[in-house]
């Protein structure tokens, strides 16, 4: 499903998407959104039921990075 597809956008979540999921903004703001080229929207949750937001957790050259 994801394989071959383009990132075309890291955005915050909106508040519309937000209300969608029942979730609520934490002290970390909204957590980013990953757009690709399909129209797929791809972004992290708090645990496997979907009970909040998260934070997508990576890592380059410059060491680890969390995007919230």
């Amino acid at each position: 499903m994801l394989e071959g597809r383009t990132i075309v956008d890291i955005r915050p979540m909106t508040k519309k998407e937000m209300a969608n999921e029942y979730w609520h903004e934490d002290l970390n703001g909204p957590p980013a959104v990953i757009v690709l080229d399909d129209g797929t929207k791809l972004y992290p949750s708090q645990d496997p039921e979907g009970n909040g937001p998260g934070c997508l957790f990576g890592q380059s050259s410059e060491g680890s990075f969390c995007i919230a």
